[in-house]
């Protein structure tokens, strides 16, 4: 199993970059696991005691659940991904199975953060945007997707975001094996990838 991570800041076109490696691959040979699935539970807290946690830091990841799913799935077993909903700001109890795949992408903005994790990536891959650019991005979706006023992106970003960015995300380009400038046509850093995976395939 050859497993890619793929890191970078918010809004800085991760999916992107993981919809144009899925284009490239037979789609029974590919898997995704998203690191906002394995946020936190956080059941036990009320509704405005979640909306205050910090989701920018590594401490807000349920890192030990996923390098074990990992580790099931590289040991052929099937794992319950879980369901977030970032409208209730908690898991929603539903799971997404699993399966074992040639190919397995893990995405995330502080998957590189965590150092067992970072160690069972084959293919470290930081996806590099302008902040101008994570920043209108960001509005756009959690205005539209997550029912976000603008008042309360901005705040978030300015408090949060920014700062967690600078801390946590940024300095991880130093562990990348590929950074990509994110610009919606670029192929020829998809064809390097596409390249090594065929390659270790």
């Amino acid at each position: 199993m050859l497993i890619i991570g793929i890191a970078g800041g918010t809004g800085c076109g991760k999916t992107t970059v993981v919809n144009q490696i899925l284009n490239e691959l037979p789609e029974a040979e590919v898997g995704i696991i998203s690191q906002d699935s394995y946020y936190k539970d956080t059941s036990h807290l009320s509704y405005e005691e979640r909306v205050k946690i910090n989701f920018d830091h590594p401490r807000s990841i349920d890192f030990e659940l996923l390098v074990n799913h990992l580790k099931d799935l590289k040991g052929n077993k099937t794992i319950q991904q879980p369901v977030y909903s970032f409208v209730k700001h908690n898991r929603t109890g539903d799971v997404i199975l699993t399966n074992p795949r040639k190919v397995m992408i893990v995405e995330g903005i502080l998957i590189l953060t965590n150092p067992e994790l970072r160690s069972m990536f084959d293919i470290k891959i930081f996806v590099h945007a302008d902040s101008d650019e994570r920043l209108i991005r960001r509005l756009k979706r959690d205005i539209t997707e997550r029912g976000r006023d603008l008042n309360e992106v901005l705040t978030r970003y300015k408090t949060t975001l920014k700062p967690m960015h600078n801390q946590f995300i940024e300095p991880m380009k130093a562990y990348a094996d590929i950074i990509i400038p994110n610009n919606n046509y670029n192929t020829v850093a998809i064809d390097i990838v596409k390249t090594i995976i065929n390659d270790k395939l």
